[in-house]
């Protein structure tokens, strides 16, 4: 009988390109969604700020409890990482702890432990997958991330991932290209750029506008005749994006007009205590001006310093400027940063102002999604949805998966049975929070 194996992905999409390359190490194991029949459970840890970090800790006593007796189980990633003598010693039943350094070492960190090895180790570098790594995509038939780069060079002053991950380390533009070549081989047709910093994409590497030179590449080949039908870059840090390459974005044929750039604060007060550049309003202007662009970001309330009149124009300046998606974070204070040694603000204050922020662009949010009702668009399609079982599951073509939002898909004027693919969807109904939609027909 074939082994088996369960991997629970926690965190961000980044950590999920990780996991993706240890199942591709691990392909003769059976994939199993069954954590207590498995024979090796793996949990690939988070542990950029608390909250996530909780839930790591969490989700290992879980699979401890719940593996079968003779399975093996294994912590790696960024908790581990950063707390590996910490987890021995609270945990101490957890057979194998590795970090950011061996994803593609695994089979090997299995086979020392069959042989009697307790491992905890934390490799020197961090692992940085290129295209001669075999990976088992999950989620999808037609999307896969792309990840170009690990570290980061901002020093951010609540942000612990540079103490752990390093500074930034590029693959080479050739090395990302000949990747895409090979999942496109593979059938899949929709891509996600991600790194830390995406926009710093092959700055240590000696060039300056290295997404622009990456969506010049993806264009060209597309010219050529690989099958790539689209594609959107994620994580765009403000101080290294340029204007050429919201331009880049805007005239390329398979980019989307998608910009996802965390701004964190619109306060110079607060963003120079935070340690970021404030300099993003003519950036922000020129990617509203774009096609049919969708815009994406993220503000952390509460930080320290932040003042009630700092927290009052940052309401402001999302109702003057609607965002098509914002995520909100409670300040998390990460030890060993800069933040973490500042006066802190109130917990009960935090969740106020999240609380007062929050409703201001869910009513946003509403209310765009209103207008979306009779509208026609270009969606992906993938499965049922795990939501909805009576419904098929599509996103807007622009969209990142999983993130934006879902279209519900409850109808069809095509006789062809649907498939995981690319077609027309007209917007029939808004229920929530939630778009439901009729195929049209297929792209």
């Amino acid at each position: 009988m074939k082994k088996k194996i369960h991997l629970i992905s926690l965190g961000c999409t980044k950590n999920l390109v990780d996991s993706e390359v240890m199942l591709g190490k691990l392909n003769q194991y059976e994939n199993t969604q069954d954590l207590s029949e498995a024979d090796i459970v793996i949990v690939n840890t988070c542990g950029f700020i608390q909250a996530a970090k909780q839930e790591s800790i969490q989700t290992l006593l879980y699979a401890l409890e719940n593996r079968k007796k003779s399975a093996i189980l294994i912590a790696s990633g960024c908790l581990s990482e950063r707390y590996a003598k910490e987890l021995r010693e609270e945990i101490p039943e957890i057979d194998i702890i590795t970090g950011v350094g061996d994803y593609d070492k695994i089979d090997e960190l299995i086979k020392k432990h069959k042989k009697g090895e307790k491992l905890t180790r934390n490799q020197s570098g961090v692992f940085l997958a290129n295209e001669h790594h075999k990976r088992v995509i999950s989620g999808s038939k037609l999307h896969a991330y792309i990840k170009l780069a690990e570290g980061c060079n901002q020093k951010c002053s609540f942000c612990a991932i540079p103490s752990f991950k390093g500074k930034l380390h590029s693959r080479t533009l050739q090395s990302t290209l000949n990747e895409v070549k090979n999942l496109v081989k593979q059938g899949f047709r929709d891509f996600s750029f991600i790194a830390q910093d995406t926009s710093s994409y092959m700055r240590d590497l000696g060039v300056k506008d290295g997404l622009v030179e990456l969506i010049k590449g993806i264009d060209k080949l597309a010219s050529e005749g690989l099958a790539i039908k689209s594609a959107r870059i994620l994580y765009l840090y403000p101080a290294t994006t340029s204007l050429r390459l919201i331009k880049a974005i805007e005239e390329s044929p398979i980019f989307h007009n998608y910009f996802d750039m965390p701004l964190q604060h619109i306060s110079p007060k607060v963003l120079k205590i935070m340690g970021r550049s404030g300099d993003f309003m003519k950036l922000l202007e020129s990617m509203q001006k774009c096609p049919n662009a969708f815009i994406r970001t993220s503000f952390i309330i509460g930080h320290p310093g932040e003042s009630e009149e700092d927290f009052k124009a940052l309401c402001n300046f999302i109702q003057k400027y609607p965002f098509n998606r914002i995520n909100f974070f409670a300040f998390s204070s990460e030890e060993g940063t800069k933040s973490a040694a500042m006066e802190q603000i109130p917990k009960a204050v935090i969740q106020k102002r999240l609380k007062i922020i929050s409703q201001i662009f869910q009513e946003q949010y509403q209310k765009s999604l209103f207008n979306l009702k009779g509208q026609e668009i270009t969606a992906i399609l993938e499965g049922v949805s795990s939501e909805h079982e009576f419904f098929w599951s599509g996103r807007d073509m622009r969209f990142a998966p999983e993130i934006d939002g879902e279209i519900l898909i409850n109808d069809k004027m095509i006789q062809e049975d649907l498939k995981a693919g690319f077609y027309r969807v007209k917007i029939t109904e808004i229920a929530g929070e939630e778009a439901i939609g009729c195929v049209v027909s297929q792209c």
